[in-house]
């Protein structure tokens, strides 16, 4: 991927990884109408390039996002609001579409959209002081759009009550829930995600990307559809030059060579 010129983001690589950085921390990172089309841009790009397998999502500052940029929420038509809310939905759903594990490195607030975003990344890894919420309701404006990534990741109970009452969750609490995988000092932040972003690009990108798209779409079928699904899809998957190379490594002994296909 060649370097672009963004003004709200920041792209960097090491090897198999990737690295977007949100950019404007005068701002907490909030996801203005710029940095949104900055994101899309940088995802479709990221999706195109079969040497990234993982991508790291992280942010510039104290704060990792305080959700939608609100200046831009006020005194204006529902065609300004369904623009900013319909690029926010193909962004995040862009981020399960894309073929990358996404990981969200979060420290200090993941708000509103923010807690959004993190909640609808693969996986999450926090600082111990991070704190996530959904105050929507505070200011009259319940948080609908991340109640869809929020009751997904930890249910409806635990969703309800950090919709209505919109209290800060801090990490470790949003760890029992389910909302973050991994818990650490902020001095260790950077470095557990970078080594769980490390661990998981040893894999077969091709062995990734059919895993992820098929953990998505068996989430939400019956058991009986499920089964079918990964039944059908693990034949083709065993069918993949990379699978085959994969067993015949183990079964001699050696470590494999990935072809990602």
């Amino acid at each position: 991927m060649t370097e672009r010129d963004y003004t709200e983001i920041t792209f960097d690589r090491e090897d198999a990884v990737g690295i977007l950085t949100l950019n404007n921390a005068g701002k907490v990172n909030a996801l203005s109408r710029q940095m949104i089309g900055e994101i899309i841009d940088l995802l479709d790009r990221v999706m195109a390039d079969e040497t990234l397998k993982v991508l790291i999502l992280k942010a510039a500052g104290k704060h990792f996002c305080a959700g939608h940029y609100l200046a831009e929420m006020i005194d204006s038509g529902v065609k300004e609001y369904k623009f900013i809310f319909d690029q926010c939905t193909r962004m995040m759903m862009r981020i399960h579409e894309i073929p990358q594990v996404v990981i969200a490195q979060v420290q200090g607030i993941a708000t509103a959209a923010g807690c959004q975003l993190a909640a609808w990344c693969d996986l999450v890894v926090a600082e111990e002081g991070a704190r996530f919420s959904t105050p929507g309701v505070k200011i009259g404006l319940f948080c609908t759009t991340p109640m869809v990534a929020i009751t997904r990741a930890i249910g409806r109970k635990a969703a309800m009550e950090m919709l209505v009452t919109g209290r800060e969750f801090p990490a470790a609490e949003a760890k029992d829930l389910g909302l973050v995988n991994r818990v650490v000092p902020l001095v260790k932040l950077e470095e557990t995600t970078r080594e769980l972003a490390r661990q998981i690009a040893e894999a077969s990108g091709f062995a990734l990307s059919i895993g992820k798209q098929g953990l998505y779409a068996q989430a939400d079928m019956s058991d009986a559809q499920a089964l079918h699904y990964a039944k059908h899809t693990i034949v083709m998957n065993n069918m993949a030059e990379d699978a085959q190379n994969g067993i015949k490594a183990f079964l001699e002994k050696r470590a494999p060579e990935w072809k990602n296909r």
